[in-house]
């Protein structure tokens, strides 16, 4: 009957010309399936008393589900066919397992805002860098920006491995240097020894080819006129923002910086 309602007050005449259905605050316990609105889009079932979310298997299309102040005790099964969707409003429910309602909510590629506040889940010490990580698509979570260093603590906190090497690739440059020079201190490093050009040698000349009377001075000379690259990294945890130099808020560390060179 409230569907009928809705369908009566907004005019529509078939139902796959309804792209949005609003049926908020109704005292609603369990919805019939929504299937015959294969163009739905917008859905507002909040403030109900909503326990079981079997009634979307069929909306593929939705890209704004608002579920909040309802009873909704577990999702799984229930919304990992939505990939459209953009915006789903969770909160005020009684969702208790955090691991089991993410793994749900993966599958949406396109989603950007989400609230799960007011669940039992989001009392885990964890729960927001958990959500930051396994759903990197969602920008607003529970009304609050998510930051780049929430992001970069989440992996950290969840693929230390993968941090540790985001980390070590900071920034590299080309260096110039001229053949026969020596590169850094490293102890692997020998003194370069200047090849014997035979006369009439030239680079790129097909038709020209005079041998070198040592055959170390041709691999010699290959390895010389290579590009030398320089890496460097630092820890960008301790460099800064703008807005902690301007508040003064975070002391000032001098930095380490490691500087690698190889051909």
């Amino acid at each position: 009957q409230a569907i009928e309602n809705q369908l009566k007050i907004c005019g529509y005449k078939n139902s796959v010309d309804v792209v949005a259905l609003y049926l908020a605050r109704q005292g609603l316990s369990s919805l019939p399936s929504l299937s015959q609105f294969r163009r739905l889009r917008y859905l507002w079932i909040n403030n109900n008393k909503i326990q079981d979310l079997t009634f979307l298997i069929k909306n593929y299309y939705l890209t704004e589900l608002y579920l909040n102040n309802n009873e909704l005790k577990d999702i799984s099964g229930a919304l990992k066919h939505l990939c459209s969707l953009q915006i789903l409003f969770l909160h005020n429910n009684e969702l208790k397992k955090l691991g089991k309602t993410v793994k749900e909510l993966k599958g949406m590629i396109s989603l950007q805002t989400l609230n799960l506040f007011q669940n039992p889940l989001a009392y885990d010490p964890d729960y927001r860098l958990y959500v930051i990580y396994f759903l990197p698509s969602v920008q607003l979570l529970d009304r609050k920006l998510v930051t780049q260093r929430e992001r970069e603590s989440a992996l950290h906190l969840y693929n230390p491995k993968r941090a540790w090497v985001m980390q070590s690739i900071a920034f590299g440059k080309r260096v110039d240097t001229s053949l026969g020079t020596t590169v850094g201190s490293s102890r692997c490093t020998q003194p370069a020894r200047r090849p014997i050009m035979p006369s009439g040698h030239e680079f790129g000349n097909n038709t020209n080819k005079v041998p070198f009377e040592d055959p170390e001075d041709a691999v010699l000379v290959r390895a010389m006129t290579r590009s030398l690259m320089e890496f460097s990294s630092v820890d960008w945890n301790k460099v800064a923002t703008c807005q902690e130099r301007r508040l003064k808020n975070k002391a000032e560390e001098s930095l380490e910086k490691l500087t690698v060179q190889f051909r």
